[in-house]
C-alpha cells in the first residue's frame, strides 16, 4: 500500500533518514515509534508531500486517498454534524448533484449512494462524535462555539468518518481523555484501510496495531505484532548481535595474537600476512546501541504529616456563586494514597484538582487540610504558559536565586536537559523537553501531594516508563488524571470517578471502567441507529419507482461460495498462527536470524491473505443473504 525506497532527508543541519526503506502491507495498522525528536512528524510531512526528500521515493497506489489530522478544524458557522458529513467528499458531491441532475441520471446517483451506505451516514457520524465525547445536543451547534481542543476532536472525527485509504494520525490521544482514548483504541482495530499512527500510548500500540515501524538511527524497521512483541524481538536481536560481536572479537584477537608473535619471523611471514588479510575481512559488528533516558527526580517529603492530608465533608465548588460544578464531596486523602481520577471531559476533574491544590475556594461544606501541606500541581496549561523567550536556565535562576550557576546547570542535566538545551528558548524545546522540565520543577520542593493532570502528553514511551519508576519511588500522595491506561493501572491504588456533578469512589479497576466506557459507546451507537430509523435528517428528491419484483434466484452457488471462502479464511488464520508461534520462540532468533527475517516477511504475507479472505467471505455472505431475501 505505502512504499518507501532508499529515502534520504536532511533538515536543520541533521540527517533524519538515510536510505531508509519499508513497505506497509495493505490494510495494516502500523504504530510509528521512536524517541522524541527522531523525525516521526518529519516523515509524515514527506509522505504528505509537504517537504522534499533529498533522495529516494515514496509511492502510493494510483488514486489512493490520504488524510491526516494535524490541526484543529476551522471555527466556522457550519453545524458539527454537517461538518462531519461534508468530510465524505463523494457522498457530499452526489447529494449536491441530486439537486440539479436530469431525471435520467437520478437513478444512477441513488444507486451509487446506496453502494456507499449514504443512508447510514448521519447515524455513523453521530456514533463517531459520541465516541469522542460530543453529546446529541452538540450536533447542531456551529463549529465556532467549540474550543480548540474540541475542534481537534472534530478533525479526528472527520478523518475517521471519511475512511481514507491511508490514515495518518500524529499522537491522536494527546487531546483525548481516557474515555475517548478507549473508544479510539477499539475504533482503530476495525478501521477498514491502512493506518499509520505516531503514538507513545502503550495500550494503543498493543491493542490497536498489528505492526510496529521503528524509526531510529535514520532508518526504518518494520516488526510484526504490537509494542510488547516489538520489544521482545528487539531484545532478541540485541542478544544475537552481542553474541556475534563477542565471537568476531574473539576471532580477531586470536588472529592478531598470531600476527604479533610471528610477524618478525621469516619462516612465518606468509602465514602472518594471510592472517592480516583474514582480520581485514572480518565483518564489523558494533555493539547494540542502548538509548539512555534521563530519570525524573521526584523527591519524597522530608517529614510525613499525620493523616489525613485533606478531608472533604459535603463540600461544593464552582466558578459562579450558587452554581457549583461539583457538590456533595465526601472524600479523604492520606499520605500513602495513590488516586486515579476518572471521568469524561467536562465532568469536573480539573475543577476538583484546583480545589485540592488550593487554587479554587469551596462554595459550601467543609474542606479541612493540614496547614503544612505542600502540593505540587502539574497541568497542561503550564506548558502553554511558558514564556517562549525564556530558557530552562532563566527559569531555574528565578526559582533558585541563591544557588550557584554550576548547581543550576547540574540540576538541569539531571533532569535530562544537557548543555545544548539549558540555554535553548522554550519555543525551541520539544514538547517532551518542556513537559520534563515542568514535571521536575513542580516536584522540586518535595511536596506531600502530587497532582498530575495528563503528565504523559508529549513524553515518549521510555520517558513514560521513567516517570512510572519515579512515581513508584515517591513516598507522598498522588492524584493522577491521565488517558494513559498503563500508567493509571500501575500507579493508582484507588479510583475516584467524576460524574453527575460529584466525585465518588469507583468500585472496580481500570479494566472494569474500560468495559463500562465501551458498553456506553455501543449503546450510543444503537441509539443513533434507532434515531436514524425514526428521523429524516435529509430529504433528497423522490427516487424513481422500484423495478417489478424478480423471481427468487437460486442460492446454491452462493452458499457454496460462502463455504469456500470460509475454508480459505480458516486456512489463512491457521497459517498466521503457525508463524506467530515460531516468532514467539526465542530460538528462532538465536538459531538462524535469516530464518527469523523470512518468517517476518511470511507473516506480512499471511496477514494480507487473511485480510483478503475475510473480505471475500464478507462479500460472499452479503451476496448469499441478498439472494435469500
Amino acid at each position: 500500500m505505502l512504499q518507501i525506497r532508499d529515502l534520504t532527508h536532511d533538515a536543520w543541519g541533521r540527517r533524519f533518514l538515510d536510505r531508509a526503506s519499508v513497505s506497509l502491507p495493505p490494510g495494516a495498522k502500523v504504530g510509528l515509534v521512536g524517541r522524541n525528536g527522531v523525525g516521526k512528524s518529519t516523515l509524515f510531512g514527506l509522505i504528505r508531500d509537504q517537504a522534499r526528500a533529498g533522495d529516494g521515493e515514496i509511492s502510493l497506489p494510483r488514486g489512493a486517498r490520504l488524510a491526516a489530522v494535524d490541526q484543529e478544524h476551522p471555527a466556522t458557522s457550519v453545524s458539527l454534524i454537517d461538518t462531519i458529513l461534508a468530510a465524505d467528499e463523494e457522498r457530499a458531491s452526489l447529494m449536491a448533484r441530486l439537486e440539479t441532475a436530469p431525471p435520467e441520471e437520478i437513478g444512477d446517483i441513488y444507486g451509487r449512494l446506496a453502494e456507499i451506505g449514504a443512508d447510514r451516514a448521519p447515524s455513523r457520524a453521530a456514533e463517531i462524535l459520541s465516541g469522542l465525547g460530543f453529546t446529541p445536543g452538540d450536533l447542531s451547534r456551529p463549529m465556532a462555539e467549540f474550543s480548540g481542543g474540541w475542534r481537534m476532536r472534530v478533525a479526528l472525527a472527520a478523518a475517521l468518518f471519511a475512511e481514507p485509504d491511508i490514515l495518518l494520525l500524529d499522537e491522536p490521544t494527546n487531546y483525548l481523555d481516557l474515555e475517548g482514548a478507549l473508544w479510539l483504541e477499539a475504533r482503530l482495530r476495525k478501521y477498514p484501510h491502512t493506518a499509520l499512527i505516531i503514538s507513545h500510548d502503550r495500550d494503543i500500540l498493543n491493542r490497536s496495531v498489528d505492526h510496529i515501524l521503528h524509526m531510529h538511527d535514520a532508518r526504518l524497521e518494520l516488526y510484526p505484532g504490537g509494542y510488547d512483541d516489538f520489544e521482545r524481538q528487539r531484545e532478541e536481536r540485541a542478544r544475537v548481535e552481542d553474541a556475534m560481536r563477542q565471537k568476531v572479537e574473539a576471532q580477531r584477537a586470536h588472529l592478531q595474537s598470531f600476527v604479533d608473535r610471528f610477524r618478525a619471523k621469516a619462516s612465518k611471514a606468509v602465514q602472518a600476512q594471510s592472517r592480516l588479510k583474514m582480520i581485514s575481512r572480518l565483518p564489523p559488528v558494533s555493539a547494540a546501541a542502548r538509548e539512555h533516558t534521563a530519570p525524573f527526580i521526584l523527591p519524597s517529603p522530608e517529614k510525613p504529616l499525620a493523616p489525613p492530608l485533606l478531608r472533604l465533608e459535603d463540600a461544593s465548588v464552582g466558578y459562579t456563586p450558587g452554581q457549583p460544578v461539583l457538590k456533595g464531596l465526601n472524600l479523604r486523602l492520606d499520605l500513602d494514597d495513590r488516586i486515579g481520577l476518572l471521568g469524561v471531559n467536562g465532568a469536573g476533574k480539573s475543577t476538583f484538582a484546583r480545589l485540592v491544590a488550593g487554587d479554587l475556594a469551596s462554595q459550601g461544606g467543609e474542606v479541612w487540610r493540614d496547614r503544612r501541606l505542600k502540593v505540587g500541581w502539574f497541568h497542561q496549561h503550564q506548558i502553554e504558559a511558558l514564556d517562549p523567550e525564556e530558557t530552562p536556565l532563566d527559569i531555574l535562576r528565578r526559582r533558585l536565586p541563591e544557588a550557584s550557576e554550576a548547581s543550576r546547570r547540574s540540576r538541569l542535566a539531571q533532569w535530562g536537559l544537557g548543555v545544548n538545551k539549558v540555554e535553548t528558548t522554550a519555543a525551541n524545546l520539544s514538547g517532551g523537553e518542556r513537559a520534563r522540565l515542568l514535571l521536575n520543577l513542580v516536584a522540586m520542593e518535595a511536596p506531600h501531594l502530587l497532582i498530575l493532570d495528563e503528565p504523559t502528553n508529549h513524553l515518549d514511551i521510555d520517558s513514560r516508563r521513567a516517570l512510572l519508576d519515579a512515581l513508584n519511588d515517591y513516598e507522598g500522595a498522588v492524584i493522577l488524571i491521565t488517558h494513559d491506561r498503563s500508567l493509571m493501572e500501575l500507579v493508582a491504588d484507588r479510583l475516584w470517578l467524576a460524574e453527575d456533578g460529584s466525585v465518588r469512589p469507583f468500585d472496580g479497576d481500570v479494566e472494569a471502567y474500560a468495559r463500562r466506557v465501551v458498553e456506553r459507546a455501543r449503546q450510543a451507537a444503537r441509539d443513533s441507529d434507532a434515531r436514524a430509523t425514526t428521523e429524516a435528517p435529509e430529504a433528497p428528491p423522490e427516487a424513481p419507482p422500484p423495478a417489478p419484483p424478480r423471481a427468487r434466484a437460486p442460492t446454491g452457488n452462493a452458499r457454496r461460495r460462502v463455504e469456500a471462502t470460509e475454508a480459505a479464511m480458516e486456512k489463512a488464520a491457521s497459517r498466521l498462527a503457525e508463524i506467530d508461534a515460531a516468532l514467539a520462540d526465542p530460538a528462532t532468533f538465536t538459531g538462524d536470524p535469516r530464518r527469523a527475517a523470512e518468517l517476518g516477511q511470511a507473516r506480512t504475507e499471511a496477514q494480507a491473505m487473511l485480510d483478503d479472505a475475510e473480505q471475500a467471505w464478507l462479500e460472499a455472505v452479503e451476496a448469499f443473504e441478498a439472494l435469500k431475501a
